[in-house]
């Protein structure tokens, strides 16, 4: 019996800052008592390597599993499958997607995902993002609110 897997992966669709967002410009997360929080950690991997991975990808490598398993020598084969192992289980439960990353909801970058779902980054006050907001060809939606309306 196979598991089903739940993806945050999304196609040809930009993600805009929350309508609650209080950046009105791309803000760099900030490490918290000395540790990376998520949104340093997703902003790191994202803005380091735009269109590289997907948000599966972000997901699970700024979770708590993958970044322990990061932690592990990453060049051994046994490594490699414990690290197949953990992102199957951990995928095999729904996950919140790239719409509740801080990122959108409160820093100001907009999560920009091509045909094959890769994603970029691009600040709320860069013309890229307002092109992007504007295009009809892709799907529009907005990061999550950080509070109920």
């Amino acid at each position: 019996m196979t598991k089903t897997l739940h993806s945050t992966n999304c196609f040809d669709t930009f993600i805009r800052i929350a309508e609650d967002c209080p950046a009105r410009s791309g803000e760099e997360p900030q490490p918290r008592g000395g540790q990376p929080t998520v949104a340093v950690l997703q902003y790191r991997m994202i803005s380091g390597a735009p269109y590289q991975y997907t948000s599966d990808d972000v997901v699970f490598a700024t979770s708590a599993a993958g970044r322990a398993l990061d932690a592990k020598a990453a060049n051994n084969k046994a490594a490699k499958k414990e690290r197949s192992l953990a992102r199957e289980a951990f995928f095999s439960r729904g996950q919140a997607c790239m719409r509740a990353s801080p990122l959108g909801k409160r820093f100001g970058w907009g999560v920009h995902a091509d045909a094959e779902g890769r994603i970029a980054l691009y600040a709320v006050d860069s013309k890229r993002y307002q092109a992007l907001a504007g295009d009809p060809e892709i799907a529009q939606v907005r990061a999550m609110r950080s509070k109920r309306a």
